[in-house]
């Protein structure tokens, strides 16, 4: 069953074995017409889904900068016409103690991460589909649980919480949605970097923090699909943890938040 044919559907932060590709995969085998955008060119994932049949378009934008994602969406508009589905993906993060963060660095990731969705969502809603149109942003465990180390990025998913809550109400009128999905650790590339600093006793804590296993990137896309599809026509404004109990906690040993381990278990829960 092909439940996105005649569906446009733009992905953020696509990357060739993340979660946003992963994404972008599953709604194309679906039958979606993906629009991907980025500043980093997915070029293994365009040529997968190329092979496939996919109809994909790729758009290179800072989602952080506002004029280029009016030129983006005025291209859009002008060849594609209208828009289904919005999947804010894109992120980024770092970690430090709390004492140690620059300025710098807490402005750029909650750019990125919360006013980046923002700025996608208020340029998209104007051409969003009224009456199925839905927006769907990738939060995060950490932005429920939090973590030491983690503050800007726990602080930007908990922002993108609560953004999708209010703005699933003011859109409801017109039949759209807006949802969030909240996973927890997932195996991507970046995941495994991090993974390997970990000792065995973490490492098993933190498995075990997961009742049903780690999951994949296809694990997250496969709840967005559901979210994004008509089967989910009831479902708004809240933020359905993956792979998780909000209860769990993060298995960070003594508490610490400027140890090495600290870091790296914040950083497997914060891989996009």
């Amino acid at each position: 069953m092909k439940r996105f044919v005649d569906t446009v559907a733009i992905v953020t932060g696509p990357s060739d074995r993340g979660i946003g590709g992963a994404i972008a995969e599953r709604l194309g085998a679906e039958g979606a017409e993906l629009v991907l955008v980025g500043i980093s060119k997915p070029r293994r994932l365009l040529k997968r889904l190329q092979r496939r049949g996919v109809n994909v378009h790729w758009f290179e934008v800072d989602v952080t900068k506002t004029e280029q994602i009016k030129a983006f969406m005025h291209d859009l508009v002008e060849n594609i016409g209208h828009v289904d589905v919005l999947v804010n993906n894109a992120g980024v993060e770092f970690s430090k103690a709390f004492e140690e963060i620059e300025d710098s660095e807490w402005d750029h990731l909650i750019d990125v991460n919360l006013t980046g969705a923002m700025k996608m969502t208020r340029a998209v809603l104007p051409h969003l589909t009224g009456q199925g149109g839905v927006i769907i942003n990738i939060a995060s465990v950490l932005g429920i649980s939090g973590c030491p180390g983690y503050h800007a990025y726990a602080a930007s998913k908990a922002g993108l919480i609560g953004m999708t809550q209010s703005l699933a109400l003011e859109i409801a009128g017109e039949g759209q949605r807006a949802v969030c999905v909240s996973p927890a650790l997932v195996h991507t590339p970046m995941a495994f970097k991090h993974s390997s600093q970990l000792n065995t006793e973490t490492w098993e804590k933190l498995e075990a923090a997961h009742p049903l296993g780690i999951g994949n990137p296809q694990d997250v896309a496969d709840v967005v699909a559901f979210l994004a599809s008509h089967e989910a026509r009831w479902i708004s404004g809240i933020s359905i943890p993956v792979g998780w109990i909000p209860s769990f906690g993060l298995p960070v040993p003594n508490n610490a938040a400027g140890t090495p381990a600290a870091h790296e278990v914040a950083s497997l829960l914060s891989s996009q």
